[in-house]
């Protein structure tokens, strides 16, 4: 391939990435994404997409082999499960996105390069395909790598020891697995190979489970992790593994597999991104309020620019950069972003904690008070706002419970347009919904609870 040149070149195979090559095309800018691997990003290929689609699986398994125990009069033989094609339809849907994504960038007319990009100074990369090298030259470029499963020196990757896309890949089930770190991707998975069959045993260092959220959101969590037999270790380290035993510093595991899970790292090595001396934060690049790095011209989203490590985050900073590339006068203006975890019950947090912001109360309604949460089985769990005392102004919700990852968006609405507990108190929340629990929790912050 000969040289390229263009107006705005993108680096990586974060999410955002790909959303910022798509929107600046459809603004008219010349743009150009390099990226390794699949189109779609690291989310959409091995994280957040093929995930999900084994969690409902998994969900699905779990309700036909425990559907006689329930009080519903539903009796059901027991099941069996063909990974190898959970794993084919899994891969299935993301292939179809992919096809979808590069269907986007065709219509925005953006130019999808495969190959390993690397700097050659702040305005252009080499690329490396194979044996093919050539350059491209931007007037803008965007960092967008991602990041990495963090590697433990004494359990590297490879054989029995998995990170999180080994795995999603996996065809047959372990016997017996053991989770290293809980947190929200090592209780997702950990939750979707016990509902299957696996032994799970969870080993994490903090004194309890998703110890960056509250304890009153994560323990319905851990409550069900014990009703699914999944074993939990908290203020355990592990050591090592071998001959089928993980050992912990609280005793031996029996794991056929080991997954670790103890976060995620910035992926800024291979790119030559050192060369360029960029200001950093940490591990992480600095940038500025429009997401440009301390070199003209350089700007960087998603994992690489630091906390909160979340797909949706990075999307939205890739439109961001696009509109400011495209000429806009642009903001990054975001009161809220929400973050979910996928377990079992699902947990929600956006914007505020409780006593986060001086002058603020924090109400809960529980979702055992909620009619659609009862005739699901599942009244676990909780909604609670977090609002101002002199002028009522929602400025943080939070939620446990089934599902309830489908509220998140308007948690995110409420805070962001300013609502106030009178504002969502006052709105006709459709019925039986679980939705209705944010209002009764409005209410109630209002002394005004209808069912509690």
């Amino acid at each position: 391939m000969s040289d390229i040149k263009c107006k705005l070149l993108i680096i990586g195979a974060g999410p955002g990435g790909y959303v910022c090559a798509i929107r600046a095309g459809q603004l008219g800018v010349d743009t150009v994404i390099v990226d390794a691997g699949k189109p779609g990003g690291t989310c959409l290929n091995v994280g957040c997409i093929p995930s999900k689609a084994m969690i409902h699986a998994a969900d699905e398994f779990h309700k036909i082999a425990h559907a006689s125990d329930g009080p519903l009069g539903i009796s059901a033989g027991k099941p069996t499960i063909d990974l190898a094609k959970t794993v084919s339809w899994k891969d299935g849907i993301v292939k179809r996105l992919n096809a979808g994504v590069a269907g986007l960038m065709k219509k925005a007319k953006v130019r999808f390069v495969s190959g390993r990009a690397r700097f050659r100074d702040g305005k252009s990369v080499t690329v490396t395909d194979g044996d093919e090298t050539f350059v491209v030259e931007a007037e803008h470029i965007v960092i967008a790598t991602g990041s990495v499963p963090v590697e433990l020196p004494f359990l590297p990757f490879g054989g029995a020891i998995l990170s999180s896309s080994e795995a999603l890949a996996l065809t047959d089930l372990p016997e017996s697995l053991a989770v290293v770190g809980g947190g929200y991707i090592g209780l997702e998975l950990g939750t979707v190979f016990a509902k299957l069959g696996s032994r799970v045993t969870v080993v994490e260092a903090e004194e309890r489970i998703l110890p960056s959220y509250d304890k009153a959101l994560t323990r319905p969590v851990a409550k069900r992790l014990e009703e699914l037999g999944v074993t939990v270790l908290t203020g355990a380290r592990a050591q090592g593994w071998k001959g089928g035993t993980l050992t912990t510093d609280q005793g031996d595991v029996e794991a056929e597999k080991v997954l670790v899970t103890v976060g995620r790292r910035p992926l800024t090595q291979g790119f030559g991104i050192e060369e360029l001396a960029l200001t950093l934060d940490g591990a992480f690049i600095k940038t500025d309020a429009l997401c440009r790095t301390s070199m003209r011209g350089v700007y960087a989203i998603g994992d690489v620019t630091g906390e909160p490590m979340l797909a949706h985050r990075a999307m939205a900073q890739g439109e961001l950069v696009a509109a400011h590339v495209a000429g806009h006068k642009v903001e990054w203006d975001k009161r809220a972003i929400p973050a979910v975890c996928f377990t079992d019950p699902e947990v929600v947090t956006c914007g505020a904690l409780p006593g986060e912001i001086e002058g603020t109360k924090a109400t809960e309604f529980p979702l055992q008070a909620n009619s659609r949460a009862l005739t699901t089985e599942r009244e676990d769990g909780f909604i609670r706002v977090v609002w101002r005392e002199r002028d009522h102004a929602v400025l943080g919700v939070q939620a446990v419970g089934m599902s309830v990852s489908e509220l998140s968006a308007a948690f995110s609405l409420a805070i962001e347009m300013g609502a106030r507990l009178e504002d969502i108190g006052a709105t006709i929340h459709a019925h039986p919904t679980q939705s209705e629990g944010f209002q009764e929790a409005c209410l109630r912050a209002l002394g005004h609870a209808l069912h509690i």
